[in-house]
């Protein structure tokens, strides 16, 4: 089978499309022929040796992936050669065959078709862990999403209005805030060209945002976290800006805002009933038609460096989904 290796930490370039045997499923665990995987930002940080989680040299990055069961290890129950799934495998999606824990999978609901299910989880997933769970995002409050024309920014958009919640989507150009506004925006702020902090400060009559989602960091956090009000709630949800923000914790004092961490992945792994019935909802979700991700790239095994490049440079709206078969 072909797989995408990292086999050096650091540069995305020394990405390579190689030659390996077919992966064997240990107990529990499951060994798919992966059909579509999605990119997301943690892979750009596992390849260059960022992440919380650091997988032994050589591997395929890759965390979320649906396709169809090949094989089934020993104690794995609920699962059967030729089911349609999608799931977490951690790392390994970008391949033709992965191996994936089992309870990390669920059967890929009907009428959904693999790039949709490969582009959906962990975006998805995350904001409404952040915005339910974690925010606790209460119909009539007012959402800040920054890089809102992002994979997660955009479910946060969709999620938080299907929440009852006025969005505010802050981007960087006119054609991300465009696909703001048709993911449900109520309002937009380009950052590039307007101040965040006074844009705020009108479109919310002085009172400031209830909650600030934050995947972005970097120079967006703090003007973000002082136009929000009393009682807030900032999410810490990533740093896609490639800066960690030293912010001052006097902020957090004025106004009683809280500083709110968000780490969906460990999460399910403390509350795997809360991560079952949140699935469940983005599930119905999904398949009402309420929610459906933005897929602006197909890319091959291939071409999946150059996308994590681009992913990483933040010129990418909604997703990107790698077909190892293409």
């Amino acid at each position: 089978m072909k797989a995408l290796l990292c086999t050096e930490l650091g540069r995305l370039d020394k990405l390579s499309v190689q030659d390996l045997p077919s992966p064997r499923p240990g107990p529990g665990q499951v060994l798919i022929d992966v059909k579509a995987s999605g990119v997301n930002f943690p892979d750009v940080l596992m390849v260059k040796g960022l992440y919380q989680v650091k997988p032994p040299l050589p591997f395929a990055p890759g965390a979320e992936l649906a396709g169809v069961v090949q094989a089934v290890g020993e104690n794995v129950r609920g699962f059967e050669p030729g089911d349609r799934v999608v799931g977490f495998s951690g790392w390994g999606g970008f391949a033709e065959e992965c191996v994936a824990p089992a309870d990390r999978l669920m059967p890929l609901p009907a009428g959904v078709d693999f790039e949709v299910a490969a582009a959906f989880g962990l975006t998805y997933g995350t904001s409404l862990h952040a915005l339910q769970d974690r925010a606790r995002l209460q119909p009539g409050e007012t959402l800040l999403v920054l890089g809102a024309a992002g994979g997660v920014g955009l479910a946060a958009v969709e999620i938080g209005k299907l929440l009852g919640a006025r969005v505010i989507a802050a981007a960087s150009s006119a054609d991300k805030l465009e696909v703001c506004r048709r993911a449900g925006a109520d309002d937009t702020v380009d950052y590039a060209r307007e101040d965040l902090r006074a844009r705020l400060k009108e479109l919310t009559g002085d009172k400031g945002v209830d909650v600030v989602y934050d995947p972005v960091g970097g120079a967006y956090s703090e003007p973000a976290l002082r136009a929000s009000g009393w009682g807030a709630r900032f999410l810490v949800v990533g740093f896609a800006a490639g800066e960690i923000p030293r912010i001052p914790l006097n902020l957090a004092l004025l106004k009683e805002r809280v500083v709110v961490g968000v780490y969906w992945g460990d999460w399910t792994r403390h509350d795997p009933a809360g991560h079952a019935r949140n699935t469940r909802q983005l599930t119905q979700w999904l398949a009402e038609g309420r929610i459906r991700p933005l897929i602006s790239e197909r890319v091959s095994l291939a071409e999946a460096p150059a996308a994590l490049a681009r992913l990483a440079e933040r010129k990418v709206k909604g997703k990107i989904v790698v077909l190892p078969e293409a």
